[in-house]
């Protein structure tokens, strides 16, 4: 196909700082609530005591070993690569007025080895992990002091690196609190939706002041919010099906909302009301909340459909975003619906929304690799899945969408969130590692890495159109 994308395109790749770095309590990091779910974002909250372990505490070693990982990221020709800042390696409890200075360093060391190779960051302030002591102190987003530690935090990481990232993200898939609350915003997961949506506002607030932040402090600097892209169909076109999935997706596309238009919808007020849902709103908020993102990221892993069939519904009650399945759509090994299409349904829905610049920052296909006898990985699933996709974003282009650039999810193997496993493999280049943590931590390129070099290399030429 010939390319239709812009010529500054950012290709690149996305990894989290507590699902590649390791190095958990290296040079005075603090324990954040991600070393509190050994088993995923979705496992049992562990408290840590001496002597035990778990497989993020040395994740892929990339703390120590990242020159090699940057260096295999620009032979693929990365022009970008996201990443966050563990929180924790910065402020190890959260509440500290001075910086640890040993992880500011870390992440210079970091930064200048990407613009050694010409490839610019994207960097997340807070990828589903907080500082621990903020939870046990505080109460974690459910109290308001939060927000101020927040923005201490994002203007420290803003003044120290702003001459070398230009672009930031606030809060990974903030809407994923919905249904994880630990991880996104550190309540208990009986949390009552008051509660829930409290600690959501202050995260919003909290957001939005670090907006302002970076419009202060980053000359030229650009901040987006970054949503899971869960985008619902009806699944028949029964007119309350229908209605039905509007709601639903307002549900996740109410924080585009908030971040993107400056304030709360009626829709939302509705909703609390009708469900009876308190949330302090002050004035000081309301007017924080008009700084706005100058673009909107986004994950896309699969779309979903929606039912008011109460039977159906209950079936779906077993995945992530209790999802129904689409008959149309096949399944990857771990049942997350395979729909390229609805990636070009979802750039359009967001640009006609919101009129802003869109980033796909997450989107990739996890599976089990085999390492033949010779050593290679023929990953021709991997290859497909995302040559299709990036089709689709190709025609999104087309259409008139505004897409700054593409970060395939996990470019190198890493410890997936969902479950934390390594055996789910999104990479580009294999890491020799189980899900024990057994295994020598030898990198190796797969086939799709040179696959996605010639994506790069030709700026989307290279991508097959099999319709």
């Amino acid at each position: 196909m010939s390319s239709k994308f812009p010529d500054h395109f950012l290709w690149g790749g996305a990894v989290a700082a507590n699902q590649v770095e390791g190095a958990y309590q290296t040079d005075g990091k603090g324990l954040s609530t991600s070393d509190l779910q050994p088993q995923g974002i979705f496992g049992a909250i562990t408290p840590r005591v001496d002597g035990d372990s778990g497989i993020k505490d040395v994740a892929i070693d990339f703390y120590h070993r990242y020159p090699q990982d940057i260096a295999l990221f620009a032979e693929m020709g990365f022009k970008c690569l996201r990443t966050s800042i563990a929180w924790t390696r910065i402020f190890p409890q959260g509440d500290e007025e001075a910086p640890n200075e040993a992880g500011l360093a870390f992440y210079d060391r970091l930064f200048d080895e990407m613009a050694r190779y010409g490839i610019q960051p994207l960097v997340t302030l807070s990828h589903y992990e907080m500082p621990y002591g903020l939870v046990k102190q505080y109460g974690g987003w459910g109290n308001r002091k939060t927000i101020g530690f927040f923005e201490h935090y994002a203007r420290t990481v803003f003044e120290r690196y702003k001459h070398k990232v230009q672009h930031w993200l606030t809060f990974n898939e903030i809407n994923m609190s919905l249904h994880a609350p630990f991880t996104g915003v550190g309540l208990a997961e009986d949390s009552s939706k008051s509660e829930i949506y409290q600690a959501i506002h202050h995260q919003l607030v909290a957001s939005a002041r670090a907006v302002k932040a970076c419009h202060e402090i980053v000359p030229g600097g650009k901040i987006g919010n970054m949503l899971l892209g869960g985008i619902l169909y009806p699944l028949s076109c029964k007119p309350e099906d229908v209605l039905e999935t509007q709601r639903q997706n307002r549900d996740w596309l109410f924080f585009g909302d908030v971040q993107a238009r400056g304030g709360y919808p009626a829709y939302m007020r509705r909703y609390f009301r009708e469900n009876g849902i308190q949330v302090e709103i002050t004035a000081e908020d309301q007017q924080a909340l008009r700084e706005t993102i100058d673009f909107i990221s986004f994950s896309y892993y699969m779309s979903g459909c929606v039912t008011t069939d109460e039977a159906q519904n209950n079936t779906a009650r077993t995945n992530i975003l209790n999802m129904v399945p689409n008959p149309h759509l096949a399944s990857s090994e771990w049942g997350w619906q395979i729909d390229p299409v609805g990636l070009r349904y979802l750039l359009n829905v967001l640009y006609d929304r919101y009129q802003k610049p869109l980033f796909i920052v997450e989107n990739g296909l996890g599976a089990k690799d085999r390492v033949e006898a010779d050593g290679s990985i023929n990953d021709d699933y991997r290859i497909n899945y995302l040559n299709d996709h990036l089709v689709q974003v190709a025609e999104a282009i087309d259409d008139g969408v505004e897409v700054m650039g593409y970060t395939s999810w996990g470019p190198i193997d890493l410890v997936s969130a969902s479950k934390a496993e390594m055996s789910k493999r999104y990479g580009f280049i294999y890491v020799d590692r189980d899900d024990a943590g057994n295994g020598s931590l030898e990198r190796r390129r797969k086939k799709s890495f040179y696959w996605y070099r010639d994506v790069i290399q030709s700026n989307g030429n290279s991508l097959k159109d099999k319709a």
